[in-house]
């Protein structure tokens, strides 16, 4: 049975190309993929080339080819064209928000907010990477000098996923460009439009043929052609557990990966903690991307002093939120992003009903305004325990569930006892309890008394465990590294 309300679908409508050595162009093939917005799927936002393998080794070659030149151009030609792009980025930041809500359905308020973080992005890079060098060493023999100097790898794959569709691509591009490397980038098909206009930000600022190739299509077809070939030095990849194993162990040895994945992230409310803040932290943390967001709340961890409290709180702050389009000013939660992750939370619901106690939502939205989108409930699930399927399994979808605990110590043990480690947060007015869960906490990123999504775009973000290879983190200035090869250079006078 299906899920949605087929309505009629437009036939006015746009197709976009990918980008290969400076030049727009179709897939070989002819084909093409409709990209369908989750809100109402009458609408087809674009249509994109369903790319093979052929197109995407030739985007491989075409970084190739520029990657010489790019990287003896000087580092302030190199930051002009980040500062450039950054600056179309600003200026057409309302039209591509509004082509990213209709594409995968995040309010349009947030999407323009990712637009200009983006810009935020590339402008930060373009002054880190201006100082980012190697250093000098002391020695005893006056005749010598010993020095490094950071070189760039050469041809990097960047594959990123839909929920961030501008700002993740964004902090893993522009350190690849500014240190000298050339890229290839697949974005996802489920949003491939806002990696277009952040490609097409690049070819406006000025940035020579073949330096960013852009390529759309599904990963079956296309991956192992950007991934496998000896010639693409680094892999930048976001997106499941399971898809970044599997590319992880497919290259060679020479080749590094740098692996975002999966998250079962915690939040734990202390018998201290100002409850509607923690109900405030768990509902923005969890819900307010529709569940979408690796850092994405998912298990609240509640002291039994106060669980009674903090859940009449929380199902009386859900009630109040408006589901809906996200290009309609006042809705808090928007679509699921497509068919297959709608599909995918109904199944959790039904396990979680199964597993636990159901308190509420986890409904299949139907009537004006959703029957021909992709639109589910919040649901809140009680009496989680750490063995069932919602409590261990990444949902990616407004789904929390509720486990109790009895002291600080019993949250900490059930916290860490995930195979995951991207986020986590804690709400507690104790300052000893603030400084023993950044020490006791087994994650890459801690938050106190804020929500477990969001990062600076200044600071480094990455997981532990199964989270992450954990080997070079992404964003800030530790965010070049990856992109770095460090050579060891003894000079005589």
């Amino acid at each position: 049975m299906s899920l949605l309300t087929e309505a009629p679908r437009r036939t006015d409508v746009a197709s976009f190309n990918n980008l290969v050595g400076g030049e727009w162009v179709a897939a070989s093939n002819g084909a093409w993929l409709d990209n369908i917005n989750p809100a109402d799927t009458s609408d087809i936002v674009g249509r994109f080339p369903a790319s093979t393998a052929k197109d995407a080794e030739a985007a491989v070659r075409a970084a190739a080819m520029a990657f010489p030149a790019w990287r003896k151009t000087s580092i302030s030609a190199r930051a002009k064209i980040l500062n450039k792009a950054a600056d179309y980025l600003d200026v057409h930041a309302e039209d591509f928000a509004i082509e990213m809500t209709r594409e995968m359905g995040k309010p349009v308020n947030l999407a323009r907010d990712e637009i200009l973080r983006s810009a935020q992005t590339l402008r930060f890079y373009a002054v880190e990477g201006q100082s980012f060098a190697g250093e000098v060493f002391p020695q005893d023999d006056a005749s010598m000098i010993v020095y490094t100097e950071r070189e760039p790898l050469g041809v990097v794959s960047v594959i990123t996923p839909w929920n961030f569709p501008v700002s993740i691509p964004a902090r893993k591009i522009a350190p690849a460009l500014i240190t000298g490397n050339t890229v290839v980038f697949k974005p996802s098909s489920d949003a491939p439009l806002s990696g277009y206009r952040l490609a097409e930000a690049f070819v406006a600022a000025g940035l020579p043929k073949g330096v960013l190739n852009l390529i759309s299509g599904r990963a079956s077809d296309v991956g192992a052609a950007i991934t496998t070939p000896p010639v693409v030095r680094a892999i930048s990849f976001t997106g499941s557990t399971a898809a970044g194993e599997a590319i992880h162990r497919s290259v060679g040895i020479t080749t590094r990966t740098q692996m975002e994945l999966g998250g079962k992230n915690p939040l734990i409310v202390m018998d201290d903690a100002d409850l509607d803040r923690a109900v405030d932290l768990a509902v923005k943390g969890g819900l307010s991307l529709t569940g979408q967001a690796c850092t994405g709340t998912s298990r609240v961890l509640v002291m039994r002093a106060v669980k009674a409290a903090f859940t009449e709180k929380l199902l009386a702050k859900i009630k109040t939120l408006k589901i809906g389009n996200g290009l309609t000013a006042g809705n808090d939660i928007g679509p699921l992003a497509t068919a297959r992750q709608l599909e995918t939370v109904l199944r959790y619901v039904e396990i979680g009903k199964r597993e636990a106690k159901w308190l509420t939502g986890g409904d299949r939205l139907s009537g004006p305004g959703y029957s021909c989108g992709y639109y589910v409930s919040p649901a809140v699930f009680t009496d989680v325990t750490q063995d069932m399927r919602i409590a261990r399994e990444e949902i990616f979808g407004p789904v929390l569930a509720l486990i109790e605990v009895e002291s600080y110590e019993d949250a900490i043990a059930k916290a860490n006892d995930s195979e995951y480690g991207l986020s986590a947060a804690i709400a507690t007015t104790n300052p000893a309890l603030m400084h023993a869960f950044a020490r006791d906490i087994e994650s890459g990123t801690v938050k106190i008394n804020r929500t477990t999504t969001g990062n600076l775009i200044n600071a480094p973000f990455g997981g532990v465990k199964r989270s992450s290879t954990s080997t070079f983190r992404e964003s800030g200035r530790t965010g070049l590294e990856f992109y770095t090869q460090i050579k060891t250079i003894y000079r005589g006078i």
